[in-house]
């Protein structure tokens, strides 16, 4: 026998092996045209409906941010109301706007708050003075300068407070 006949030979066997390794270690799988198309199809159901659901949950939180949006511009409005109020200058045709007003900011869901007295909460409340006092045995919004304002969960604008704090 020559060198390139055993060659071959033995290349031959090598390649019988490693079909055979390959063989053994990748088993057989049947593969069933119906199930792999259920498969598939179930697969793209679940793709879709995670779609859906992605698509309603941002356009909630669209929704959401631009109400707030509009809200936040109406503030200085509220506030000027308030004053107009506070003065006894709401009259005729001017307060009926105003309470038309107020009834559509509650009914989107704005909220007002900040009472005096209340404790002092950094996280709601914007601190523009400082006092001390005895009477006070907590951080107190000892007077609110400006109401805060919020819609849902999520503050508009902090109230503004001046702060009292136990001496």
């Amino acid at each position: 026998m020559t060198d390139n006949t055993s060659e071959v030979i033995t290349e031959e066997v090598v390649e019988e092996a490693v079909q055979e390794t390959v063989e053994e270690a990748a088993p057989v799988q049947e593969t069933d045209p119906v199930a792999a198309l259920t498969a598939d199809l179930q697969r793209l159901q679940a793709e879709y409906a995670n779609y859906r659901k992605r698509v309603e949950r941002d356009r909630a939180v669209a929704h959401e941010l631009a109400i707030g949006s509009v809200l936040t511009e109406l503030l200085a409005t509220l506030d000027d109301i308030d004053r107009a109020a506070d003065h006894n200058e709401l009259t005729g045709g001017f307060k009926a706007v105003a309470d038309q007003l107020a009834a559509i900011t509650n009914r989107f869901g704005l909220e007002k708050y900040g009472t005096e007295g209340e404790a002092f909460d950094p996280q709601i409340h914007e601190a523009l003075l400082h006092d001390t006092s005895a009477d006070v045995t907590v951080s107190t919004a000892s007077k609110i300068l400006q109401p805060g304002y919020k819609f849902k969960d999520r503050i508009l604008r902090p109230a503004r407070v001046a702060v009292t704090d136990p001496e």
